[in-house]
This record gives C-alpha cells, sequence and structure tokens, in this order.
C-alpha cells in the first residue's frame, strides 16, 4: 500500500513540510549532478558515519541533521517525500510551524543515533529523512488513528485506490520494519560482517520518539 492522500482538512498552509520537501528536492538534484567519486566525497562529508561518530561526535553530530536531506535514489526521495506531504500537514497544524520544525528535526537525529547504536563501527553511511519522517508517523497514529486515508494498492497487475485508517496504514509500517530490523541483526550476528540496506533501527527509533515526543511539543493542545 502507498498513500496518497490523507482525508483530514488542515485550516492552516504547512509551509515548513513544503519547505522540507523542496529542500530535500534540491539537495538531491545536487547530488544526482555529481561524480561518483564527488558523491562518494559529498555523503562522507554530511551522512553519518557511525565509525566516525563514534570516535568524533563533537565534530561529527552536526551530520546527524544534514544526513536528513541526503537521499541515496529517486525512489529513496520520492517514497520518502510522498509520506512527508501525506502526514506533515496535521501534524504542523497541531504543532504549529516553528515547533514542528524542532520536532522533524530531534526526531531526525535521534533516529540517526538509534541507527548508530546498532553499529558503532559501521563504515557505511547512514542518509535519508526516513528517521524524521518516522516521528511525524508516530505522532500522527497517535493523534488521527481513525483518520482515513487514500492509498493506492497494487493487486498483481490490476491498480486501485481504497481508504483506509491511519492506524492500518502507519501499523503495517512499523510492523514491517519491526521485523525487517530483527531479521538484519540476526543476519548481521550470524555473518559476522558489516551490512548496508535499509536502517530500519532509525525507521523504529523515529517513530517511538515521534509518540513520546509529540506531546511533549503540543500535540493535544486545545485550540
Amino acid at each position: 500500500m502507498f498513500p496518497l492522500y490523507d482525508e483530514n482538512p488542515t485550516r492552516i498552509t504547512p509551509y515548513f513540510t513544503y519547505g522540507l520537501i523542496g529542500m530535500n528536492v534540491l539537495v538531491f538534484l545536487h547530488e544526482v549532478s555529481l561524480s561518483n567519486a564527488q558523491l562518494n566525497q559529498f555523503f562522507s562529508q554530511y551522512a553519518v558515519v557511525p565509525q566516525e561518530l563514534t570516535s568524533n561526535l563533537a565534530g561529527e553530530w552536526p551530520t546527524l541533521f544534514t544526513s536528513q536531506f541526503l537521499h541515496g535514489g529517486w525512489w529513496h526521495l520520492i517514497s520518502n517525500m510522498v509520506f512527508l506531504w501525506v502526514f506533515g500537514n496535521n501534524i504542523e497544524e497541531r504543532l504549529g510551524h516553528f515547533k514542528y520544525l524542532i520536532f522533524y528535526l530531534a526526531c531526525g537525529a535521534l533516529a540517526a543515533l538509534c541507527q548508530w547504536f546498532i553499529g558503532m563501527s559501521s563504515t557505511i553511511p547512514s542518509l535519508g529523512a526516513s528517521g524524521a519522517i518516522s516521528g511525524v508517523l508516530g505522532a500522527y497514529l497517535i493523534r488521527f488513528p481513525q483518520a482515513r486515508v487514500t492509498t493506492l494498492v497494487f493487486l498483481g497487475f490490476f491498480v486501485t485506490t481504497i481508504s483506509v485508517p491511519a492506524l492500518v496504514i502507519i501499523g503495517i509500517f512499523f510492523v514491517q520494519n519491526v521485523i525487517s530490523g530483527l531479521v538484519s541483526l540476526q543476519a548481521a550476528a550470524n555473518m559476522s560482517v558489516q551490512t548496508g540496506g535499509v536502517a530500519y533501527w532509525a525507521h523504529i527509533g523515529g517513530f517511538v520518539f515521534g509518540i513520546i515526543l509529540a506531546p511533549i511539543f503540543g500535540l493535544f493542545r486545545r485550540d
């Protein structure tokens, strides 16, 4: 299932959600303009490299934030931005523009730390907006669990749309990441090597911190 839009109207223009999407797109367009060597250097400088963060936290902590605007490919970017587009607007409305931005960046940084904790000696760069967006999903889940989300569904060669509660689509997202995260830990333990790929524990961490932090930032405030 792939979300298209939520059916909860907002009373404000979600400027920061649009701005975050725009910044991610602009950074990615810069990425695709680089050669492979330049791109590797760019990731080394601005993504979270766990081994470097472990050895030099004072110098590497800014990457906890800069890494949130990097993406490894078109699908990585598009899927993240669609989820932010669908779920970010209502959270921005509930928190307010500036608190929403702080919440978003905090979830992303804490999510990156969760992934770092799983493999502190890894030299594989960790990047993407997924951790921050997972925080938005966690906030959405506890604030709008029954909100309907129009979702694209692929049934073989047949494609259709259905409307499902946010609880269902976000719940599936979280369960899939927990299962995949546990599998990735087991695979790494059995193989005794570094494993790359999706940062499942950043997703899980961002989601959990989103649930924890959103009420503190005023998710349930009265209008």
